[in-house]
């Protein structure tokens, strides 16, 4: 388990500087809304398009440009309109984001839809894949949903050093 107070530096500064666990705050700090919006987040809608898995959210518009682009290279098409910046997830102040956050919720995201993806898509070989390795900007961690070409074992997850190059 991690420490939380290193993810969450506030957390160390409750009740005087001595500190509140994680449960307590979440109790004191959480919205309903705000957790069925997250819940958006963690447990994604997919659907199946042209033997593609995309967002249920995908504009099929975009999909058929990515599609000629790519000359009808469908992995490539899935990982291009299904990887997802962890940054980018939040419009707000960037400043007191961490590595530490970025990688703890990039790995969080990657565990939730690979859960959802297996619910919905027992028979499917799909990959999603989240690369830990240091990145320049923070910007670059994301999390990629695509289907797996080399026909490995179902359920294999790998990381986005195999992604295909996003165009």
């Amino acid at each position: 388990m991690p420490d939380y107070s290193q993810i969450i530096p506030e957390l160390t500064q409750w009740n005087n500087g001595k500190g509140i666990d994680i449960d307590s705050w979440i109790c004191c700090v959480g919205r309903f809304d705000h957790a069925v919006g997250y819940g958006r987040v963690f447990w994604p809608d997919f659907v199946i398009h042209d033997d593609c898995v995309l967002f249920a959210s995908a504009r099929i518009a975009s999909f058929d440009e990515w599609m000629t682009h790519t000359g009808g290279h469908r992995r490539s098409v899935e990982a291009a309109m299904n990887h997802r910046h962890v940054v980018d997830l939040f419009s707000g102040e960037r400043s007191g984001v961490s590595r530490d956050m970025v990688i703890y919720f990039g790995r969080l995201l990657k565990d939730t839809w690979e859960c959802k993806r297996r619910r919905d898509f027992p028979d499917r070989d799909i990959i999603v894949g989240f690369s830990e390795d240091q990145a320049d900007e923070l910007l670059d961690y994301e999390v990629t949903v695509y289907h797996n070409e080399a026909g490995g074992q179902r359920g294999v997850s790998a990381t986005l050093d195999n992604e295909p190059e996003k165009a």
